[in-house]
């Protein structure tokens, strides 16, 4: 072993370097360990990025190739190490019971312990020690890696507490869930997430630890690129659960992402006899997700079960029996996108009945069961730079239900269909990738004939300023976010583009087009004026298909060739909305050179709050407003998929409650459609748990023994599309929604039947 190369703690030793370091310890006998690593570092090139030696990490290698039996080191020499263990806890500083509020202990400061301090006999370094030997329930060990202590000083009542931070821990599955890591990418980034590692207070004061975590996140990234070169991105740690809440950490905004299998670093026989503990996580930057190489934006344990838990269990209901049904039915939901309560309940009579109970509460509403859907949404858009906020209008039809109280006509006077009206608004990446749900109205129409000249508050055109507003109050939370408000030629409204001019801090917009407004100037119109502007550049587009609607007829997906031309414009204020005044736009005009149909060409005319200044910037508003065909997609696959409108529930209110469910389900098949499209090569385990693709490997190979590597999410959607009729033939292209959710169903069954045939294979 010692004439090959070894990698222990991180650091790879060359070949016959273990030989040379029993050679030196020979030679000198009394060498101490201190003095053989740094020697190991200059003679192997152990240094961080500032070029300064990894002493520590160093240690720790040299103890583990000790385990292994590859090497003996020298005596441990005595020191404050030492010390401690012999007087079993250190020097003990006695608790002080501080009375009053925060305010009363003065200005609080984290003092670092630097790296002259760092030495055993260091004062600081002493007291740090000492500290947490006598007040932290796991006792003083030495920290791990790469590492920074702090003391905590109170201005008026001396030294209060203690943090230290180290290295993260290797491998760590509900993290990983949580951030959406590949094991590629944890192998990489892993770096930059430092653990807590130990945190004392020995005065008690309320809001006193949350404060010093709080400024601890702060000065950390600092102290840490200033003595390491890099910046941490990512803070985590574990609370025993037995023996504390965590609520200081929750009170500092960490967020729980789950909890430790009881295994503690040292524990290579998976013997699990450490107590399991709850793990904290605080992003430091806001696309932190980015910054650690995550090429996706998933959400936290990707699992079916973690994922309902995730979007749906911040949901405040009133009672807390009520998230925790709701989340079973957003379970139960999505493994049956199609399904009937009953069968997505599996028979369940109990289950079956619950459901319906909650979807006919009337303390509930779409709106009460979005919000943390919502909410989860917008975390998710930190993590780009420019997210589209796309919204649309779409029919629920319930004719075919007989008597539903409470639904209304979403037809023309010829026709008698009667339903809800949905006008929702989801974030989409500009390359497709759906954030999920950010807005949602639903209402039923009274069928009266309504005057014109209403104010647009009692008009139902309203719905397209309240997406707007939706949109402005998550762009309030992402300072470094540009949201842009994308819409159709029907969002084309004079007070639309006014709020959002007024707005400076607001959301752009980006709408097409539908009438040929007048100009402030040279009384031009629109059209007109942009047709006369020099064509900036031809550009290929894909256009997306088009149903068969309003007497045109459908239309297939196919590639333009489109001449394009933009300016700035200022529009004329029209009769009746003089006091919203003239406003100035840019606006993109783009058409087809050379038509299929003379009389149907591609003719997109954009206006937008956001500068076009080029053709390279037209172009750029061009491809984000074709990313809104992706909401007519989440539409059919709410309809077809879901089946949103073969939902039975006796009045509209059980419909709205039952349509928020959907509609998160809806835009994760979105979603998984996405990422199996355009990051293929990622682990599948990011979306679903072990024994499904063992199931549906095993199924479809028609073998008991599933293979030891986890397959691509590419292979795993294919198995899917497979069960939901799609071929895989080269002319069939990638597998789209709607074999998704035909084979998610049946995936779920395959699951299930293999759990139980497995834990019979097992044995009592």
């Amino acid at each position: 072993m010692a004439a090959e190369a070894v990698e222990a703690a991180g650091l790879v030793f060359p070949a016959g370097a273990v030989k040379m370091i029993g050679d030196r310890i020979e030679s000198e006998r009394g060498i101490g360990r201190t003095q053989l690593s740094r020697w190991a570092c200059e003679e192997f090139g152990f240094h961080d990025a500032l070029g300064r030696r990894r002493e520590m990490s160093c240690r720790v290698a040299l103890l583990e190739l000790e385990r292994r039996g590859v090497l003996e080191l020298p005596q441990r020499q005595s020191g404050v190490r030492q010390s401690l263990a012999r007087q079993g806890g250190g020097l003990r500083i006695e608790q002080k019971a501080v009375k009053g509020s925060l305010a009363a202990l003065g200005q609080i400061e984290l003092v670092a312990i630097t790296a002259a301090d760092d030495d055993d006999a260091g004062e600081l370094s002493k007291l740090w020690n000492d500290l947490v030997a006598a007040h932290h329930y796991l006792g003083y060990t030495p920290l791990v890696g790469a590492q920074m202590r702090y003391l905590v000083r109170s201005e008026r009542q001396g030294w209060v507490g203690a943090l230290g931070f180290a290295a993260a821990a290797r491998r760590l599955r509900p993290r990983e869930n949580f951030i959406g890591w590949s094991e590629s990418e944890r192998r990489t980034a892993l770096k930059l997430v430092v653990n807590n590692v130990r945190f004392v207070m020995v005065a008690r004061v309320q809001n006193l630890a949350s404060h010093v975590l709080a400024k601890a996140a702060r000065q950390l990234p600092r102290d840490w690129q200033e003595r390491y070169g890099y910046t941490p991105v990512l803070l985590e740690t574990f609370v025993d659960a037995e023996q504390f809440a965590g609520a200081c950490y929750r009170a500092a905004n960490w967020i729980e992402v789950g909890q430790s299998s009881g295994r503690g670093r040292q524990d290579r026989t998976h013997a699990g006899q450490v107590s399991k503990k709850k793990i904290f996580v605080f992003p430091l930057i806001d696309r932190w997700r980015a910054a650690l190489g995550v090429r996706t934006t998933l959400t936290a344990a990707q699992s079916t079960e973690a994922w309902a838990e995730r979007e749906f269990g911040s949901c405040k209901l009133g009672d807390p029996r009520r998230t925790r049904r709701l989340i079973r039915v957003a379970r139960d939901f999505y493994a049956r996108p199609q399904a009937t309560v009953p069968r997505a309940c599996n028979g369940d009579t109990a289950r079956v009945k619950a459901t319906y109970r909650l979807m006919n509460n009337a303390d509930l509403s779409l709106k009460k069961l979005l919000a943390a859907p919502c909410r989860q949404t917008v975390t998710r858009m930190r993590d780009h730079q420019v997210v589209l906020a796309v919204q649309d209008t779409t029919s629920l039809n319930y004719t075919a239900h007989g008597k539903t109280e409470g639904i209304g006509p979403i037809a023309t006077r010829t026709n008698s269909a009667v339903g809800l009206i949905l006008h929702d608004t989801l974030a989409f990446t500009p390359d497709g990738l759906a954030l999920g749900v950010l807005d949602a109205q639903a209402w039923v129409r009274d069928g009266e004939e309504k005057s014109p000249t209403r104010d647009i508050e009692q008009k139902e055109s309203v719905k397209w300023l309240r997406s707007y507003q939706a949109a402005a109050a998550a762009k309030a939370e992402l300072k470094n976010t540009t949201v842009v408000s994308v819409g159709d030629r029907e969002a084309d409204i004079y007070e639309l583009f006014a709020m959002a001019v007024q707005r400076e801090d607001g959301p752009e917009l980006l709408v097409r087009a539908s009438g040929d407004r007048c100009l402030a100037q040279d009384q031009q119109r629109l059209w007109a004026h942009l047709s006369s502007q020099p064509v900036a550049g031809h550009r290929e587009l894909v256009v997306p298909p088009r149903p068969a609607r309003n007497g045109k007829p459908a239309r297939r997906a196919r590639t333009v060739q489109l001449e394009v031309r933009c300016a700035p414009v200022t529009l004329r204020a029209p009769d009746g909305k003089r006091r919203l005044g003239k406003l100035t736009l840019h606006a993109v005009l783009a058409r087809e050179t050379d038509p299929l149909d003379p009389d149907d060409p591609i003719e997109w005319m954009l206006l937008t709050t956001l500068e076009v200044k080029n053709f390279a910037q037209a172009c750029e508003k061009l491809d984000w407003y074709t990313t809104r065909w992706m909401i007519e997609v989440y539409h059919r696959t709410l309809k077809s998929g879901c089946r949103i409108e073969e939902r039975q529930h006796h009045t509209a209110r059980a419909l709205e409650n039952c349509l928020a469910v959907d509609m998160v389900i809806a835009a994760r098949i979105l979603h998984l459609t996405w990422i199996g499209r355009t990051c293929p090569d990622i682990p599948c385990t990011v979306y679903c748990e072990n024994n499904q693709w063992k199931a549906m490997y095993c199924f479809l190979n028609n073998t008991p023994q599933p293979p030891h590597k986890v397959p691509s999410i590419r292979e795993f959607i294919g198995w899917v599309a497979r069960l939901g009729g799609h071929l895989g033939r080269k002319c069939d292209g990638e597998p789209g929604t709607k074999s998704l959710w035909l084979g998610l169903p049946r995936m779920d069954d395959i699951s299930e039947m293999y759990a139980v045939f497995s834990k019979f294979a097992q044995g009592p």
